[in-house]
């Protein structure tokens, strides 16, 4: 796999950030330049193309030249919402998602997670104590499965973890029994 052409770096910047106060987490300076640019640069570097997912102030990341694309769902539900409408609106078979507020991203993470993933439509990263599945390596052939669980009252992004594990166990089991 190609991945400079193959996969479209994705950052996440669409939620209320009802933690903060609803401040645009994404906005924020670190080291002189918004926690976003940070991300999407450490894409770029790794990635040919690269879009944000924001739904307040657009205006602001377009001046970046990067593609901006809003949540198809309304009141912005979550991250999972966020790859949906990328999924979309992206003609692409593979995204790696990447949130606002993650701007030590290492410089070969495409690369680790595409080396891990090996058969899996997603895998996301674990950093030795718990897992980030917002920084995660997602296969469009789960769109469907997004989709259905966004239409859900209260699901999240965990909703999309115990389904691919299912997923993944039920495969496991049918392969023994080949």
């Amino acid at each position: 796999m190609n991945l400079m052409t193959t996969i479209t770096g994705v950052v996440l910047a669409g939620g209320k950030a009802r933690r903060m106060g609803g401040v645009d987490k994404g906005l924020l300076e670190l080291n002189g330049k918004p926690l976003w640019q940070h991300v999407a640069d450490a894409l770029m570097t790794q990635l040919s193309h690269v879009v944000v997912n924001a739904n307040r102030h657009q205006e602001i990341y377009q001046v970046s030249g990067l593609k901006v694309i809003e949540d198809s769902l309304a009141d912005y539900p979550g991250p999972l919402a966020g790859m949906l409408s990328v999924m979309q609106q992206e003609a692409g078979e593979w995204f790696l998602f990447c949130p606002c507020d993650t701007p030590y991203i290492p410089h070969d993470l495409a690369a680790r997670l595409t080396h891990q993933r090996k058969d899996a439509p997603v895998v996301w990263v674990h950093d030795g104590e718990r897992d980030h599945p917002t920084i995660a390596l997602v296969n469009r052939a789960i769109e469907p499965l997004l989709l259905n669980i966004c239409k859900q009252e209260n699901a999240g992004l965990w909703h999309l973890c115990v389904w691919l594990a299912v997923m993944r166990l039920i495969s496991a089991i049918v392969k023994r029994h080949l």
